[in-house]
């Protein structure tokens, strides 16, 4: 069992008890799900995601969408505007139209064609229906996320929450709509004023936080329950994470847990949809090697997930990569699982994937230390000691949340293999 009991690792917020977790694996498992949930809907939807595209996947969410809409119930949706840049204006009308409220995360303006929001993308994936039932995880709505994609179809995980959790959930993307303010905000302040998010009945067994990460009060949230679940592991560690250069204290924490006997074991990508992904990664194999620490690389198609697991009781499913977009630039939302059950289930998803779809990757199989491995190893080792404080830096503006109300075609491409 963990020895992982703080309750101040996301600024004192504590566990929810109560509540009901069930893991979606892939496309597959998750939108079934969510569009059953949707249509069923009787209040309220809403949907947040980094990309949406115009491909059958997100056909079948604007479908559902127009319908819910169309029956008078409130449905709002906010996309970023780096991960879904190129909507139609067909599309986006046709949302508008049902009655559906549409709103942009930092649409942002090009340059040459170039998209230049690059910085502090609203990249959580939350659905949250008649506030009684939640999803959250790592999954958007493009079709890369079905196996039928092809060899580039993403290996991704998604939660299902009911219970007391959902409650803290629908207050936060209700907040996040009325701060946003233009039309229909006001009524989001009255349902967040009304008491709307009521505690839901117990579901299940799970303790449950809700934990996030923006530019204000909550910067490195999901960064600290890593460091604590890490710090207190007796056992086992397991972090299957897609975009992996973290910093210096992850680094740091896995390295000390593996030599004091800890089971420590990332899952990390072997075929990642963007080269740059391995190869940041493999500047940091000898460390981690070297220290007892195990990798193993999944070699079937791109990895996507952004999940852990320490001990048999704590476990983590979220939107949050462990690179400095994620952990120092990105709005994330990730849920905090404390359930034997639950880490029971994802630990054998996790180890089948090992056993089946991963190669290890040994000391030998690296190239030999080197004078000019050392230096790089040396920058590198400062890059992440203090990137947290010069990430700083970057622009720090505080980005809009725009209705589309009467929709505007915005040009160029979205490509499958933007880091999500």
């Amino acid at each position: 069992m963990s020895g992982y009991t703080s309750d101040n690792a996301n600024g004192g917020r504590r566990w929810t008890d109560g509540n009901r977790v069930e893991l979606l694996e892939n496309g597959e498992q998750f939108f079934p799900r969510v569009f059953d949930a949707i249509r069923e809907a009787r209040r309220e939807v809403i949907v947040e995601t980094f990309i949406l595209f115009e491909d059958k996947v997100g056909e079948q969410l604007h479908a559902a969408l127009c319908e819910a809409g169309r029956r008078g119930l409130k449905v709002d949706l906010l996309i970023d505007g780096f991960g879904s840049p190129s909507l139609s204006p067909e599309f986006i009308s046709g949302l508008t139209s049902a009655g559906v409220k549409v709103r942009v995360f930092d649409p942002g303006k090009r340059f040459f064609g170039q998209r230049l929001n690059v910085f502090r993308r609203m990249h959580r994936k939350i659905v949250v229906v008649d506030g009684a039932l939640a999803f959250v995880g790592g999954i958007n709505y493009s079709a890369d996320h079905l196996l039928d994609f092809g060899p580039q179809a993403k290996q991704d995980f998604a939660v299902a929450l009911t219970g007391p959790i959902v409650s803290e959930i629908h207050r936060f993307v209700l907040h996040a709509i009325a701060v946003s303010g233009g039309k229909g905000a006001s009524w989001f302040r009255r349902r967040i004023k009304e008491g709307a998010s009521e505690a839901n009945p117990p579901a299940g067994s799970a303790q449950v936080q809700f934990v996030t990460r923006d530019n204000r009060r909550h910067t490195n949230d999901i960064e600290r329950h890593y460091l604590a679940a890490i710090r207190s592991a007796r056992q086992r560690v397991v972090i299957a994470n897609a975009y992996f250069f973290p910093g210096y204290r992850l680094i740091k924490a896995m390295r000390r847990a593996a030599r004091r006997g800890v089971d420590v074991r990332l899952i990390l990508q072997g075929e990642p949809d963007m080269p740059i992904v391995k190869v940041a990664a493999s500047m940091l194999y000898h460390h981690l090697l070297h220290a007892g620490v195990r990798i193993y690389e999944y070699c079937e198609r791109p990895l996507h997930g952004k999940v852990a697991l320490a001990d048999d009781q704590w476990s983590t499913v979220g939107s949050s990569n462990l690179d400095p977009l994620s952990l120092s630039l990105n709005l994330e939302a990730n849920v905090i699982v404390r359930d034997k059950a639950f880490n029971q289930t994802l630990w054998e998803r996790l180890d089948a994937l090992m056993q089946h779809s991963c190669k290890r990757i040994e000391a030998s199989d690296l190239s030999e230390w080197s004078s000019w491995r050392l230096v790089r190893s040396f920058f590198i080792f400062h890059l992440l000691r203090w990137y947290p404080s010069w990430v700083g830096w970057l622009p720090r503006h505080a980005p809009k949340l725009e209705p589309l109300d009467t929709p505007k075609p915005q040009g160029g491409g979205a490509t499958q293999t933007d880091a999500a």
